[in-house]
């Protein structure tokens, strides 16, 4: 996640960015993740926050923990650099 974050926000270093930049190019699912997530966030950029009911948290934190223990990190089938 924090990979993400770096990568979106551009802050990582440049070799990192590139590869990352790579792999996500090349890898559908992750190229789905970012492109999703960098959408998502230009949409929510300033709005007010609201908190998350603890019942919606705590199902949402088991199936992403159970998505990733049954596909991996980010459930691409190739080799994959950092995620």
């Amino acid at each position: 996640m924090q990979e993400l974050n770096g990568y979106l926000e551009k802050s990582l270093d440049p070799q990192e960015l590139a590869e990352l930049h790579r792999h996500v190019s090349e890898c559908p699912n992750c190229f789905v993740v970012c492109d999703t997530t960098e959408k998502t966030l230009r949409v929510f950029k300033g709005m007010e926050c609201q908190p998350v009911p603890q019942g919606i948290q705590a199902r949402l934190l088991a199936a992403i923990e159970k998505r990733m223990k049954d596909k991996g990190s980010c459930g691409c089938s190739g080799e994959t650099t950092k995620h």
